[in-house]
């Protein structure tokens, strides 16, 4: 199966939850994951005081090729992903690879719908951020899964979709086992 690469972008305002969450149960799988600052600063102070230290700048990541790029959500940190011309580039090329790439909370609405990135997609969000999105059929799912664009709710969620992307990633196996010794 091999390490898969994993690109997290944060800044500052990123939830922090959602981040460590998703940080910790993809390289408790044995992803390769990248965090990347996009503020031009590793060092950012997450939503709620945490300050996190990235450990790459966005633009150093222009040339990588990852099997997932996945965005924490969080007020301010999504409208700074969004603002991110650098990131929105690798999205972008991303979604036109089909690899697989996802966001949670404010970051499916602020990020992906903002630059088209959820056309022709089931995707949920925040509940605070649910008007912005043009397709709401599924906007109370915890987590949903369409093709290779992951999305779900918010720090609530975070672990249940961090293993979705697990899953996305390795297989249902590869959950499972993530899963088991987190007591989940």
């Amino acid at each position: 199966m091999g390490k898969k690469s994993v690109l997290i972008p944060v800044a500052d305002g990123t939830e922090e939850l959602e981040a460590v969450a998703i940080i910790d149960v993809l390289r408790r799988a044995g992803a390769a994951v990248t965090v990347a600052s996009v503020t031009g600063n590793r060092q950012i102070t997450a939503s709620r005081g945490v300050v996190m230290v990235a450990d790459v700048l966005i633009e150093e990541c222009l040339e990588m090729e990852f099997d997932l790029v996945v965005l924490p959500g969080g007020i301010p940190g999504a409208e700074h992903l969004r603002d991110s011309a650098d990131l929105t580039h690798i999205l972008t090329r991303q979604r036109e690879k089909k690899r697989l790439y996802g966001a949670i909370c404010a970051s499916p609405a602020v990020v992906l719908e903002h630059h088209g990135l959820l056309k022709g997609r089931q995707a949920t969000c925040h509940p605070g951020f649910v008007d912005h999105l043009e397709t709401k059929d599924r906007v109370d799912d915890r987590v949903v899964v369409d093709g290779n664009c992951l999305t779900s709710r918010g720090p609530g969620t975070a672990v249940e979709f961090a293993l979705a992307l697990v899953e996305g990633l390795y297989g249902k196996d590869k959950c499972e086992e993530v899963a088991a010794p987190m007591v989940i």
